[in-house]
């Protein structure tokens, strides 16, 4: 599709997954193929292409599951994401499901340079800069969400005023919001936009804390979200493939 052409997002593209996790067999995908590259895929793709004057080109994710290393074997993913990067593997992040819609953004793989470039950062934050950010995203309605040790990192006090955000080895918000009616409009990709500007302040200033990393769309070398697990399957996309 190209530029300009997103007109919403169907309420056929909701119901697919709806179907698909009743029979989320390879004949059933078979069958509705095309109902997936019409209702979701295009959609989707659309309104990227629509956005990436402001946020860049838009990386759609493949709707398969790497089943390989998973107890889980369902073949197909439960929804469609799509990633913008911003910079130092930070970016913008819009996931489609039976939910609903899901607005993200923020730092989604990270490099052991990176992660100890953020404690140094964090240990010398007094004024509780981070902190500051992520309250004001979470009175605007965004969750906040990451990669965690279970226990605290090594070398740092049990006490330690900021052990909260010390545990993080990636850190992103997101917004979640059920399936309505504006959806189907042209005035969902003026939403997508409106969220993914309110998270731009906490994506600059966290980009310049971590620093240069791998960039989400590249296909080694980094730390996947769901390794060690703290991010949520469903809440990232996976981030195992894109094309």
């Amino acid at each position: 599709m190209t530029s300009g052409n997103f007109t919403g997002f169907p309420a056929e593209a909701f119901e697919f997954y709806d179907a698909l996790a009743a029979e989320p067999t390879k004949s059933w995908w078979t069958a509705h193929k095309d109902d997936y590259l019409r209702d979701v895929r295009e959609p989707l793709a659309a309104l990227g292409e629509e956005l990436a004057t402001e946020f860049g080109p838009p990386h759609l994710y493949r709707p398969y599951r790497d089943v390989r290393f998973s107890r889980d074997k369902s073949p197909y993913k439960d929804h469609q994401g799509m990633f913008t990067e911003y910079r130092n593997g930070l970016g913008w992040y819009l996931q489609l499901s039976a939910a609903g819609l899901m607005v993200a953004g923020g730092w989604y793989v990270s490099t052991p340079e990176q992660v100890a470039r953020f404690r140094e950062f964090v240990d010398d934050d007094d004024a509780g800069a981070l902190a500051s950010q992520l309250a004001k995203l979470a009175a605007a309605g965004f969750a906040i969400d990451g990669q965690q040790l279970k226990t605290r990192p090594r070398g740092y006090p049990a006490d330690h005023p900021r052990l909260a955000e010390l545990r993080y080895r990636t850190l992103y918000a997101h917004l979640q919001w059920q399936p309505e009616e504006w959806m189907g409009s042209r005035g969902a990709a003026g939403r997508v936009a409106q969220a993914w500007r309110g998270l731009r302040p906490f994506m600059e200033s966290l980009a310049e804390v971590v620093g240069p990393g791998d960039s989400p769309t590249a296909g080694a070398g980094r730390t996947k979200p769901g390794a060690g697990g703290g991010a949520k399957p469903g809440t990232t996309g996976g981030q195992d493939g894109l094309r």
